[in-house]
């Protein structure tokens, strides 16, 4: 059953081309993304199973499995993917080669599945790539100079990042006992001893490599050159799901497989936190800086994914609690933000912040939805966002290295008045434009239910989540404690 999930999408997505007339097209679409994520959910809260596909020799092989962490992304990653599949059957409309765009969209959802369910860093490493090269095809969809030369820095980060992972997994198989996904890691003792340094070297460059798909300083240049060229519901998974395949190649890595005590207290450690640190703050001032809306939300990206890196590196439950509580609710209020950014342009045809005065007469649910998202981003309550803020800042303020510490939580909040700084702006614009006869006198230009109904049910988990968190919080201090037990 846990092959499923991975094989039914990419089947899928192919027979999808033999599928003649758009009403059938949209029926086909939206009933495979949803079978597809009641299976996989299903599997991930009635049992835990694993499963050997393949099997070349004694360290490679094929193994799915399902632990609390794999549960945990299988539902996110299925869960945003259903938003993406209704909101684009009306966006696309407005697109070419969407029949490619869509067998690409349907085949992704089994990469990241695969990804999600890896048991053993060949699987990750497997999926990882697929999940690249499926992707591809999102940024380079309009065909046009500036799409393929996007696509082509994409294509070239992020192999360039997976080389470097591979690079320290060559040296992984000598020095663990085994490469499939233990808690607490699988360092053999008496092989590291004496060369320590050497692994936590390989630790770094793995940490880049990965990075890159997490949008990590110095590989992030792709997300603000793909994000603006992609069609908007590939915008939005990529930046709210795509992002988090490498956050989740990071955890298993760190966790998994070095183990956060050997990497605890560590000079690795502090270079991961000041790199995070760094990137939220880089993100947070480039984004405020930028004019084109999609590109912001990218620049904004960069800097909120380092929110999530920055709690894993401080190797504590608190830390860990905060960041898989930022993977939810980023994925959340970045998909409603890429979803606006896409309503707008559908709509009207602008892309730039400057053109959005007043936009709120003509576009009320969207605007609301934007400005819901933007207070998440920021770490208002009662949205869900402040929730995981607050879990990031008390885990740096209860670290055991007050000046590291400190200093990322201090950033952490430089950065939220940045994101107040570059995103409520657009929504005072929005609805308060200054010139009353600009604003009144404007025809409504709101999309349809296939746009609106995916931008109202995401608000409103934004704000639900924000106001009663306790569930989620106490089942993912359960996959916390898992690891720290």
């Amino acid at each position: 059953m846990l092959l499923f999930p991975v094989i039914f999408p990419i089947i899928a997505g192919l027979i999808f081309l033999t599928v003649k007339g758009q009403k059938q097209q949209q029926i086909y679409i939206v009933s495979v993304i949803f079978l597809e994520a009641l299976i996989a959910i299903y599997l991930c809260v009635t049992k835990s199973d694993s499963f050997t596909f393949w099997h070349m020799n004694k360290n490679v092989f094929i193994l799915l499995q399902t632990d609390k962490l794999s549960q945990f992304f299988v539902c996110l990653m299925n869960i945003i993917w259903c938003f993406a599949a209704v909101f684009s059957q009306e966006y696309m409309k407005h697109e070419q080669n969407t029949k490619r765009f869509f067998t690409f969209f349907i085949m992704t959802l089994g990469a990241l599945n695969g990804l999600a369910f890896s048991g053993n860093f060949f699987t990750l490493y497997l999926f990882y790539e697929m999940m690249t090269l499926l992707t591809v095809p999102f940024v380079i969809h309009s065909g046009t100079e500036e799409a393929t030369k996007a696509a082509m820095k994409y294509l070239g980060y992020s192999i360039f990042g997976a080389g470097l992972a591979l690079l320290g997994a060559f040296f992984l198989n000598y020095y663990c006992d085994s490469i499939t996904f233990t808690v607490g890691g699988t360092l053999n003792a008496s092989l590291v001893s004496g060369n320590e340094n050497t692994l936590l070297v390989i630790f770094l460059i793995m940490m880049v490599g990965f990075g890159c798909k997490a949008g990590m300083w110095p590989l992030h240049g792709w997300l603000p050159t793909a994000h603006p060229v992609a069609p908007s519901p590939a915008s939005a998974v990529l930046s709210g799901i795509i992002t988090k395949g490498g956050v989740l190649a990071i955890i298993r890595v760190a966790y998994y497989l070095f183990g956060a005590e050997f990497l605890k207290d560590t000079w690795v450690q502090k270079i991961m936190l000041v790199l995070a640190v760094f990137t939220v703050f880089m993100g947070s001032m480039l984004a405020y800086k930028e004019r084109l809306l999609k590109k912001r939300l990218a620049y904004s990206t960069v800097s909120q994914v380092s929110y999530v890196l920055f709690g894993l590196m401080l190797f504590s439950p608190l830390g860990f609690c905060g960041a898989l509580l930022q993977i939810i609710f980023h994925a959340v209020a970045k998909n409603i933000l890429f979803f606006t950014a896409g309503a707008i342009i559908y709509k009207t045809g602008k892309t730039f912040v400057n053109e959005l005065k007043g936009i709120g007469k003509e576009m009320p649910v969207v605007m609301w939805s934007f400005a819901i998202a933007s207070l998440s981003l920021v770490g208002i309550p009662p949205t869900s966002g402040f929730v995981s803020k607050w879990f990031l800042a008390q885990g740096g303020l209860s670290a055991n290295y007050a000046t590291l510490g400190l200093l990322g939580t201090s950033v952490l909040m430089i950065s939220a008045l940045l994101t107040a700084g570059y995103l409520l702006p657009i929504v005072a614009d929005a609805f308060f434009p200054g010139r009353a006869e600009e604003y009144y006198h404007r025809e409504s230009k709101e999309p349809n239910y296939l746009m609106t109904a995916p931008l109202c049910i995401l608000s409103i988990f934004a704000v639900v989540f924000g106001m009663f968190p306790n569930g989620m919080i106490n089942h993912i201090m359960q996959i916390s404690y898992s690891i720290f037990r």
